[in-house]
């Protein structure tokens, strides 16, 4: 009998389903991985389900095992956690964290899998990427002891990137956020919080996760002489404007694009994508990164759910989606 699986497919902008699919028979090499949990990326599959991917960057966006393409019919994702249920024996029975998209049971090869430390939960896993952006910016960023650090934008990204600087000695860091529930998260993490109003100036580095134009913008006035702000959002095909007058010449400030897609050059001479994924997995001992973990659905609530997520309607930090066990 043929293998069989349910996978998420987004049939046009705004609109998604449940499918049922045939999977392939594993070559050698291969493992079979009947998924635990996957997890929401809220901001790039909001964009995705909206059909805003700018076709500029539909190369660039590709998830590594899509099917379909933008704006749609797509099946995307990136953050699956499972059990590997057939493969070679130093992976059978392992807890994997894959980049694959939201799909009941998959066949890959076994090089695309990355085990999960026996310390880290399967369902705190999904946040592997995530965490990923945070060391890979934090590779581009280089920041040093007893740095005066803002993070504005208490979205996903924003948080990892805070509670990973909350752990740098010296290191005054704070998370900045326009929403005031945003504090409780900030407090859970080990950071400070303040409202964008509110955020203490004189920044060595400001690290923008906002993805709005008055979030950049207070960025850059938050900064010290000679600061940079490190540019983590994505704004899809939106355009910003930015204050480069005023003195942004005469404070001499940068501001650098970081990008999770190319391992940082900081650390790309020593350090592959392999390296950077176990190091981001076994940085999520810390049972503190449960506060990003927002909500959580079942696999078949899955469209109703990111349709709510897409539009605003579910807020929060990451979604996490559950894989009840066969009957």
């Amino acid at each position: 009998m043929p293998r069989t699986a349910r996978a998420f497919w987004l049939n046009s902008p705004g609109h998604g389903e449940i499918r049922d699919v045939t999977l392939p028979e594993p070559a050698d090499g291969d493992v079979v991985v009947r998924a635990l949990y996957s997890g929401v990326s809220r901001g790039t599959e909001s964009l995705v389900f909206r059909g805003g991917v700018p076709e500029s960057q539909h190369t660039a966006m590709r998830a590594p095992f899509q099917e379909g393409a933008f704006p749609a019919p797509v099946k995307y994702g990136y953050l699956s956690v499972g059990l590997v249920e057939e493969g070679p024996d130093h992976l059978l029975g392992r807890t994997v964290f894959c980049l694959y998209p939201h799909q009941s049971r998959y066949v890959v090869p076994a090089s695309a899998v990355t085990p999960v430390p026996d310390t880290v939960p399967a369902a705190r896993a999904v946040l592997a990427g995530t965490v990923e952006t945070a060391v890979n910016a934090l590779w581009d960023a280089a920041p040093l002891v007893g740095d005066r650090i803002a993070v504005i934008g208490a979205g996903m990204v924003g948080c990892s990137v805070a509670a990973l600087l909350a752990r740098f000695p010296g290191v005054r860091v704070q998370l900045v956020d326009a929403d005031p529930s945003r504090a409780a998260v900030a407090e859970a993490l080990g950071t400070g919080f303040a409202l964008p109003d509110d955020a203490l100036g004189d920044c060595d580095l400001v690290v923008h996760a906002s993805a709005s134009e008055a979030g950049l913008t207070r960025a850059l006035e938050l900064l010290a002489p000679e600061g940079t702000v490190l540019e983590l959002s994505w704004y899809g095909d939106r355009r910003v404007a930015l204050p480069l007058g005023e003195a942004f010449h005469s404070r001499r400030l940068t501001v650098r694009a970081s990008q999770v897609g190319t391992v940082s050059p900081a650390r790309a001479s020593r350090r592959g994508y392999a390296d950077r994924l176990a190091l981001s997995l076994g940085l999520l001992a810390d049972p503190a990164l449960d506060a990003l973990v927002s909500g959580e659905c079942a696999f078949e609530e899955l469209p109703a759910t990111l349709a709510r997520i897409a539009s605003g309607e579910l807020p929060g930090l990451c979604h996490r989606v559950r894989y009840d066990p066969p009957a």
